[in-house]
């Protein structure tokens, strides 16, 4: 059942008009995350359940709506807002940073589920819309590292980034006068490589690299996954490239 059902689809202005709250709701209401929920509520059994799974992934969630770049953010947030901890399924116990990071980790062991949970609204944003994959464009964007660089010390103990690299996109174009630009952005971190609707600007396809990773042996990669997962958009799709 839709929380508030008279807002259309793709009715942007509508949903911007909400509170944050009300955009959480939306989003925790429509999220395919049951498969998700009984696997992580298995794993953890019947032990001590201070902080319920699924107000857990409720805060995760409401850590992206709320726009909180990293979990401390997100945490004080819970602890002065006491109708998003109501909203997130927390009996007035936040977490500590020690049980949210542990969490995080755990739900990083399910990438399967997580993008099948992907793959389910994908699916669901086609049968309400038509036309829906019929124009997709794919591009990547860098994503920082917290990290300034390297870590010579490669010791994993959760509190070096040992997975990014150094990464480099050249952009081009030309000036109102004819004259041509060129921008050279660097930086250490990670790669996300999208396939998108053009039209409505909604994700269809992703992956995180490395930042090294080349964009074109990334599509390709995105490609087959795109041929196994959404054959029906791709089997109609008109296909543009980032510059």
């Amino acid at each position: 059942m839709a929380i508030i059902p008279q807002l259309s689809l793709f009715a942007w202005e509508e949903i911007e008009e909400l509170g944050d709250l009300e955009r959480l709701r939306l989003v925790i209401e429509y999220m395919p995350d049951e498969q998700l929920m009984r696997v992580l509520e298995k794993e953890r059994g019947k032990g001590r359940d201070d902080y319920p799974i699924r107000a857990m992934w409720n805060a995760l969630l409401a850590g992206i709506v709320f726009q909180h770049d990293r979990d401390a953010k997100l945490l004080r947030e819970l602890a002065r807002n006491g109708q998003l901890r109501s909203l997130c399924g927390f009996n007035g116990k936040v977490p500590t940073p020690w049980a949210f990071s542990r969490f995080l980790h755990k739900v990083l062991m399910h990438q399967a589920e997580v993008e099948e949970m992907f793959d389910d609204l994908v699916r669901e944003l086609k049968k309400i819309v038509p036309d829906f994959g019929k124009r997709l464009a794919i591009d990547s964007k860098a994503i920082k590292s917290y990290a300034a660089k390297k870590n010579k010390n490669e010791k994993e103990d959760g509190r070096r980034d040992l997975d990014a690299d150094y990464g480099k996109k050249v952009y081009r174009g030309t000036r109102e006068d004819g004259t041509r630009w060129e921008k050279i952005v660097k930086w250490f971190g990670y790669k996300l490589h999208l396939i998108v609707d053009a039209s409505y600007e909604l994700p269809i396809m992703f992956s995180v690299t490395k930042a090294s990773v080349p964009d074109i042996n990334e599509a390709h990669h995105l490609l087959e996954k795109m041929e196994e997962r959404q054959p029906e958009i791709l089997k109609k799709a008109e296909i543009l490239t980032g510059d």
